[in-house]
């Protein structure tokens, strides 16, 4: 009886973690398809004549709250004027 609790057991665990790396696999293939779509703008904007270098600045930037982008940008304005950039 308890060989058929660990069998039970242990088949469940198997069905689990199948289920579990399916899932991933699928968001795996769905990131990708997600990352190919957004190389596929940024080659639009690019032959549109915008500078994907900037817009992908300016979407780091975008994530970041009001207050840690002031901190960034006096932090490297302070530096800038340290290495006589300014």
């Amino acid at each position: 009886m308890a060989d058929d609790i660990t069998e039970t057991s242990q088949t469940v665990a198997a069905g689990q973690l199948r289920a579990f790396i399916e899932r991933i696999e699928r968001l795996e293939e769905e990131k990708k398809t997600i990352a190919d779509d957004i190389k596929e703008v940024f080659a639009e904007a690019k032959g549109t004549g915008f500078d994907t270098k900037a817009m992908r600045s300016i979407i780091r930037l975008r994530k970041k709250d009001q207050a840690e982008r002031q901190e960034e940008e006096s932090i490297l304005d302070l530096y800038k004027a340290a290495l006589g950039m300014v």
